[in-house]
């Protein structure tokens, strides 16, 4: 594919790695970004990435800081947000990027959970617009869910998807537009679980990830869970879910416990403590295993 103008609004944590996945394949990248002073680090910070990932660090002057929506999507041809997770200011941001990007330009928004329909509710021509939610660290993870909304044309969709698959990203179509897509929801139905667990008393946060680790965990890198049900037999499957799905926690807000946790300020790695308590050696220890995990070339993608 031939070199391509993407626009990313927003150079926080998964901003600063969609960049980094375009300018590594070779597309010019401009990146906007308000805060000042996170916007003079933006091609530093991606420059970093490269150099302890091994990787060619000159990709990282293809990525333009910029100021203004004009700098970053007047001349683009796929403009991407990636803002914080408020439908609100989401909103917002799609009003000026349709009022700035060329009419040809593909429209996105990155985010993990709110229904795209919502976000672009406000747009004039909502046939280029769609979802592509990235997975943390962007740069790093190959998979891209693309969502569609009853108004994205198909086209718009191919389009994309063509995009990310050459970029090195795994892209996968999401036919029906719905809250935390297809991976989030998968992921907190686990989670949901995993806490109610805990809170029930039935073992400890560090049981729970023990027994995902040692056990299921390893096997779904390389075979999903409805394979799994393939290999093991539809009626093994059936049996245990006769057995075990009415048993299973349906709840339909947030666990109390996690709530308590929150309102303690028990924040996770940031405040040292959430579940499990963290000292800045195990956080670090946490953050390269995984990095190392990620980084090995059968986990990822050039991207």
């Amino acid at each position: 594919m031939t070199s391509r103008r993407i626009g990313i609004i927003g150079a926080g944590l998964m901003g600063h790695g969609i960049a980094q996945a375009f300018a590594e394949a070779g597309h010019r990248v401009d990146v906007l970004e308000p805060d000042p002073v996170r916007r003079a680090a933006v091609t530093d910070r991606i420059r970093g990435n490269l150099v302890q990932q091994g990787r060619d660090a000159a990709a990282a002057d293809r990525v333009h800081p910029c100021a203004t929506m004009e700098e970053a999507a007047a001349e683009a041809d796929v403009v991407i947000e990636s803002v914080p997770e408020d439908p609100d200011l989401k909103r917002r941001v799609f009003l000026a990027m349709e009022a700035v990007a060329p009419p040809g330009a593909l429209l996105a928004s990155n985010t993990s959970a709110i229904p795209i329909t919502r976000i672009i509710e406000p747009l004039r021509n909502k046939t280029r617009a769609m979802g592509t939610h990235w997975w943390n660290p962007p740069h790093l993870i190959p998979l891209v869910e693309v969502v569609q909304t009853p108004d994205t044309a198909d086209e718009a969709i191919a389009a994309m998807m063509a995009l990310l698959a050459s970029v090195g990203k795994t892209p996968v179509h999401v036919r029906k537009d719905l809250p935390g897509f297809i991976g989030n929801r998968l992921q907190h139905a686990l989670w949901r679980e995993a806490i109610a667990l805990v809170q029930n008393g039935v073992c400890d946060a560090e049981t729970v990830d023990a027994v995902v680790k040692g056990s299921f965990g390893r096997r779904l890198a390389v075979l999903g869970p409805l394979e799994n049900a393939d290999l093991v037999g539809t009626d093994l499957t059936l049996a245990v879910h006769e057995q075990l799905l009415a048993d299973l926690d349906r709840s339909a807000a947030p666990q109390p416990l996690l709530r308590d946790l929150v309102a303690a300020g028990r924040l996770g790695m940031k405040t040292g403590a959430g579940f499990r308590t963290w000292t800045p050696a195990q956080q670090a220890e946490t953050r390269e295993r995984l990095a190392a995990h990620l980084g090995r070339p059968e986990d990822r993608g050039p991207g």
